[in-house]
């Protein structure tokens, strides 16, 4: 479900204290944000973007969002969102799909949270938020994570969503990652 203003919003009434709402982050986001231009980058999201969205990690990822949503401009719903905690309005991380559902039904769940906020909730959250897209989506079959083995936290905070390892991968960037998939659907 997305408001007017194009932001995913769930309540989810049994969470706790932590809550975050996806506002996207578009094309003339995406180009701000690889001319190192906060201000312009926030200003075009609607929300305050902080400095890890402009880390070199980060821009690897946004510049190829941004090739993404130039070759297919509909895939842009889907991949690049600020992760926004409410209700204080602070920029948490960024979270997306890979892309949007493949022929059979499947998307891949990204989430990464800012340094100055990890080990708070926030990776649980936003997976869940990610999940709760996915179920709302009636094309999407089955949702994807894909870790390296030697990330304990990621693969922490999926343990509880019902994701079954399902093989391995090497990928040219991260290299070995472990292929977890779970049917989309009801993510408590």
């Amino acid at each position: 479900m997305t408001d007017e203003a194009g932001h995913w919003r769930y309540p989810d009434p049994g969470a706790g204290p932590k809550s975050v709402r996806f506002a996207e982050l578009t094309g003339e986001v995406l180009a701000a944000l690889l001319d190192r231009d906060l201000a312009a980058a926030s200003a075009a999201a609607g929300v305050p973007l902080t400095g890890y969205f402009i880390t070199s990690e980060a821009l690897k990822l946004w510049r190829l969002r941004a090739g993404q949503i130039a070759a297919e401009p509909q895939s842009a719903r889907w991949i690049a969102r600020a992760a926004v905690a409410e209700p204080a309005g602070t920029v948490v991380g960024h979270a997306g799909f890979h892309g949007p559902p493949d022929a059979a039904g499947m998307v891949e769940v990204a989430y990464s949270v800012d340094p100055a906020f990890r080990r708070q909730g926030y990776a649980t959250v936003m997976l869940r938020e990610l999940l709760r897209r996915a179920a709302a989506e009636p094309g999407v079959k089955t949702v994807r994570a894909t870790i390296s083995p030697g990330n304990a936290a990621s693969l922490a905070t999926i343990a509880g969503f019902g994701f079954t390892r399902n093989g391995e991968q090497w990928d040219e960037e991260d290299g070995l990652e472990l292929i977890f998939e779970r049917p989309a659907g009801d993510p408590a």
